[in-house]
C-alpha cells in the first residue's frame, strides 16, 4: 500500500491556517484534518486569572507522543482515535474522534515544524506568513467571543508568552517550509497552486 500524503500548515496563532483548510476544503474533499490544537495537554487550573501559569505556546505544551504514533498511523492506512480539546475548561475531553484513513492528511498547527520526529513525517511544508497586528486582532476576537476570554487576559498572555513564543519557537520553523504563504486565506493563486497539488495527490 502507498504511504498516505502528509500536507502540514504551520504559522502564528491568527496567521489563516484555519481559513486555509476551510477553503481547500470546498473544492476538496477526500481528505482528513488533524489539528494540532487537539494535542495539548490538559490544564485545567488555568483560568482569566492567571493566564500564563500554562505555556500554549512551548513546544512542550503538546503530548508529542500521541501525535506521533496517530499520524504514523494514519500515514499507513490505520484508523486513529483522535482526541478534543475544550478551549474554556483548557482540558483534554473524554470524548475522541475516529479518523478513518485517506490518501491525504492535512495537520495544521502553530508548532507542527519544532519536533524533528513530526516534521519527518510531513511530506510537503506550508508557512503561512501572516503580519503581526492582524494576527494579535484575530485572535483577541477569537478567544473572547470562542473561549470566554477577557480582553486583558487575552492581551496579558499575548505579551508574556504568545508573543515571546511566536519569535523563539515558531517564526525559525519558517526555514523547513517548502512553501510560504503571504496572507494566509487571502492568497488567492497561492491556493489555487495548493489545491491544484492536492488534487494530483488525490488522484494518483
Amino acid at each position: 500500500m502507498v504511504p498516505a500524503k502528509i500536507i502540514g500548515i504551520c504559522g502564528g496563532s491568527g496567521s489563516g491556517k484555519t481559513t486555509i483548510v476551510r477553503k481547500i476544503s470546498e473544492v476538496v474533499s477526500d481528505f482528513v484534518f488533524v489539528p494540532q490544537d487537539n494535542y495539548y495537554k490538559s490544564a485545567e487550573f488555568m483560568s482569566n486569572r492567571n493566564i500564563t501559569a500554562f505555556n500554549f505556546d512551548h513546544p512542550d505544551a503538546f503530548d508529542n507522543e500521541l501525535l506521533i504514533s496517530q499520524l504514523d498511523a494514519l500515514r499507513n492506512g490505520e484508523a486513529v482515535d483522535m482526541p478534543t480539546y475544550d478551549f474554556v475548561k483548557n482540558r483534554r475531553r473524554e470524548e475522541t474522534v475516529r479518523v478513518e484513513p485517506r490518501k491525504l492528511v492535512i495537520f495544521e498547527g502553530i508548532m507542527i515544524f519544532t519536533n524533528k520526529m513530526v516534521r519527518d513525517l510531513i511530506d510537503l511544508k506550508i508557512f503561512v506568513d501572516t503580519p503581526d497586528d492582524i494576527r494579535f486582532i484575530r485572535r483577541l476576537e477569537r478567544d473572547i467571543k470562542e473561549r470566554g476570554r477577557t480582553m486583558e487576559s487575552v492581551i496579558e498572555q499575548y505579551l508574556t508568552v504568545v508573543r515571546p513564543g511566536h519569535y523563539q519557537f515558531i517564526e525559525p520553523t519558517k526555514q523547513f517550509a517548502d512553501i510560504i504563504i503571504p496572507e494566509g486565506g487571502n492568497n488567492e493563486i497561492a491556493l489555487d497552486v495548493l489545491v491544484t497539488f492536492i488534487n494530483s495527490i488525490i488522484r494518483a
